[in-house]
């Protein structure tokens, strides 16, 4: 295509290249379809010897670029650059915010035809479930590592108040962050007010349900106005964002106490922020992962009763089995990511972290559906709890995939409650983790001011990611997002096979196609001060969290191992 926009120049005069042209001019290269970082230099070298691109300039990067153009295409090539400059430069000077979308969006179901009626309904396998009452809290025993209903039913009862429950949360936030380095904000002025306000409600009758007064922690990328959102990065660590997250005003609603902005690593990634290294609580030497890095070792160490994470290549995942917690990384669409950091629109997730199987679903319960402050979010059946009579269900074992100690300790429990055992196979002829370029390309759009003005100090390893993806065509995105289509179609036939399955390796594949993955402490490993909980993983079918949660919960109900586990940083302290 051709126009008159074509003809503008970046040069003088004379015909040459201006100094902050040509380098212009060289970013540009990369939208003409044929950039990457070796093109960039080859082309750059011979601006530099002949200060002007033509067809000549162009005839020696092809060999970079992969094709091989005739003296003609070179030709136009070489003008239509100075075209392309332009409309970029008219588009650089618009003012584009960190939460605006693309004109684009993922569906995780558009291969599963019967998905959208399937998820709408419960499933023959799930039947309505009354958990028994939990006994009364021992005043002897120390409200941390107490369950979303133990705390509650004692909060119904008067044998402690919401105030008083806050109050402990705070107090170990505070002390245990100096080993931890898990908190980036204390809520404290707002989180006393909630629980006042908890207080009054239940007294007066007005119950909101199971997480009325319990405190919680957000990680540190989910919006609460009047508190710095830092993102885990120096360059946002003192801005406040103006807003509420969907999924933080929906607690608020439920009754939720916020007591803490918890860490992730900078920009989510990892476990590194501006205040340091988030630790492990069963081993505080070692980091707790990331990038839900906060999230997960405060709930570890019973700090709060339980915490959202986010999830776009692993970050409630990996936490999570660190720190030997349950957890949920629900499917994409599911729970609302207004007023959440965008790292990349097509993946990430928001997700409950907790104790236990049956407070995530307790959390999830009150946060999940459609918004539309986030249009790609969506209403689908769940309730919560339910249980599952794994007689009629089928139960894939992973072939080719090395078992975990934790996974086996899975599917020990599912062959003694009667699941039928199904062995399958995962796609393996496609590479998950070139296609995941996606990701570094959607976050480098996102944060592409911070290179442009060379602002990326302490962002950990993003800024190599960031650079480099400048120089990835629209192109090589747009093929990997056909290859992702291709191993969703591939995942669609997996299920249409399984109900669910056992571990499996697949953090990379379920991360692309948005399936669901629930964590499960279920094994005790290691000795003396350093035993703690491995972690095996149970990913379901899109949107069919309440069967995920149901099997989880009666593989937890049998191992139970953290009955009784008390963290090393929490016995030190």
């Amino acid at each position: 295509m051709n126009d008159e926009s074509d003809n503008f120049s970046p040069t003088r005069a004379d015909g040459a290249l201006t100094t902050s042209n040509r380098r212009q001019v060289l970013r540009v290269l990369a939208a003409t379809g044929i950039g990457t970082a070796a093109f960039r230099r080859a082309v750059a070298q011979t601006v530099e010897q002949t200060d002007s691109i033509d067809a000549e300039s162009i005839r020696d990067a092809e060999w970079v670029a992969g094709i091989e153009l005739t003296d003609e295409e070179r030709e136009t090539a070489a003008k239509s650059v100075q075209g392309v400059l332009r409309k970029c430069e008219q588009m650089r000077a618009v003012t584009v915010e960190y939460d605006t979308l693309p004109a684009i969006r993922f569906d995780p179901e558009m291969f599963e035809s019967q998905s959208r009626v399937r998820v709408n309904e419960r499933p023959e396998w799930l039947s309505p479930f009354t958990l028994a009452s939990p006994k009364k809290l021992d005043p002897n025993e120390s409200l941390s590592f107490r369950s979303i209903r133990e705390l509650g039913t004692a909060l119904r009862a008067g044998q402690i108040s919401s105030v008083q429950l806050t109050r402990h949360c705070l107090d170990r936030l505070t002390q245990l962050d100096s080993v931890l380095m898990c908190v980036v904000t204390l809520t404290e002025e707002l989180a006393l007010r909630q629980a006042e306000q908890a207080d009054r409600e239940l007294k007066a009758g007005k119950d909101r349900g199971p997480l009325h007064g319990i405190p919680w922690g957000a990680k540190d990328l989910i919006a609460v106005a009047g508190y710095p959102t830092t993102w885990g990065a120096p360059q946002f660590q003192t801005r406040v964002i103006d807003q509420t997250a969907t999924v933080a005003r929906k607690l608020e609603h439920a009754g939720a106490v916020l007591v803490a902005k918890l860490s992730l690593g900078a920009l989510a990634m990892g476990d590194r922020w501006f205040g340091g290294q988030t630790r492990n609580p069963w081993n505080p030497d070692q980091g707790s992962s990331g990038s839900s890095a906060g999230s997960a070792a405060a709930v570890a160490a019973g700090l709060v009763p339980f915490a959202l994470g986010s999830e776009t290549l692993g970050s409630i995942v990996s936490p999570s089995r660190r720190c030997g917690i349950a957890a949920l990384r629900p499917t994409f669409g599911r729970i609302s990511r207004e007023g959440c950091m965008a790292l990349s629109w097509t993946m990430d997730k928001i997700g409950p972290l907790a104790r236990r199987i049956d407070d995530c679903g307790l959390v999830f319960n009150a946060i999940h559906g459609a918004d539309d402050g986030d249009p790609t979010s969506v209403d689908r059946w769940f309730q919560w709890p339910m249980e599952a009579d794994l007689t009629k269900l089928k139960v894939g074992q992973v072939e080719g995939v090395p078992l975990k100690e934790a996974d086996q300790m899975i599917l020990t429990c599912f062959e003694e409650l009667g699941a039928n055992i199904v062995p399958i196979s995962l796609p393996d002829e496609f590479p998950e983790w070139a296609i995941s370029l996606m990701l570094d390309a959607e976050a480098a759009t996102i944060f592409h001011d911070l290179v442009a003005t060379g602002n990326t100090d302490g962002l950990n390893r993003w800024p190599e990611i960031f650079r480099k993806m400048h120089f990835m065509t629209a192109v090589d995105y747009l093929h990997a997002a056909r290859l992702r289509s291709k191993l969703m179609q591939k995942m669609a036939d997996v299920f249409r096979s399984v109900n669910l399955y056992v571990g499996g390796g697949d953090l990379g594949i379920c991360n692309l196609t948005g399936h669901p993955t629930v964590v499960i402490p279920t094994v005790m490993v290691g000795d003396g001060n350093t035993k703690q909980p491995a972690c095996g993983t149970l990913t379901g079918r899109l949107h069919d969290e309440a069967t995920l949660l149901a099997v989880a919960r009666l593989v937890e109900t049998r191992v139970n191992i953290l009955a009784d586990a008390v963290p090393q940083a929490v016995r030190a302290s």
